[in-house]
């Protein structure tokens, strides 16, 4: 049995923080040396999840959907902006989408659904209160995912 695996489809969740970018090229990379598909995910943190909070009177299936319609348009116009370092890299195809639930468990799952190779994603997105309510999404993905996943902490690797 051979433990060399090809690398042939490559997730990389992104958050659309100022890490992003930064994250989403080191894969470009990353996937253009295996000539892999590299596939983009971004998750609209649930709402479940504010369970506790005062949320204000609003239709949560009306928000939900203008939320993946606001997040579906930003995650196109960040795909388009990668295209040509794709091509030059040689990213065999860059797909992407976006779901809604825990932000952990979708990628995982949507990793498992394509049956992916290889997860790469940062050490750090958003900070603050958030990471502090929610706890850390590469913990989760680590400990969970069953394919291996590359962790990039965007304020060292790349200076």
């Amino acid at each position: 049995m051979s433990i060399i695996h090809e690398i042939t489809k490559v997730v990389t969740p992104v958050d659309f923080s100022d890490n992003s970018q930064l994250i989403a090229e080191s894969s470009i990379y990353l996937a253009g040396r295996f000539n892999a598909s590299l596939h983009l995910v971004f998750v609209v943190q649930n709402f479940e999840d504010y369970s506790g909070f005062f949320v204000p009177q609003i239709t949560l299936p009306s928000l939900e959907g203008e939320l993946i319609e606001s997040a579906e348009a930003k995650m196109v116009s960040f795909c388009s902006g990668l295209q040509d370092l794709c091509e030059k890299s040689g990213v065999k195809e860059l797909n992407h989408k976006v779901f809604m639930g825990d932000v952990g468990e979708q990628i995982v799952q949507y990793a498992v659904d394509i049956d992916a190779d290889m997860i790469v994603m940062g050490t750090h997105g958003y900070k603050g209160l958030e990471k502090i309510m929610f706890g850390s999404v590469a913990d989760k993905v680590v400990r969970s995912a069953s394919c291996p996943v590359l962790t990039i902490n965007p304020y060292t690797c790349c200076d």
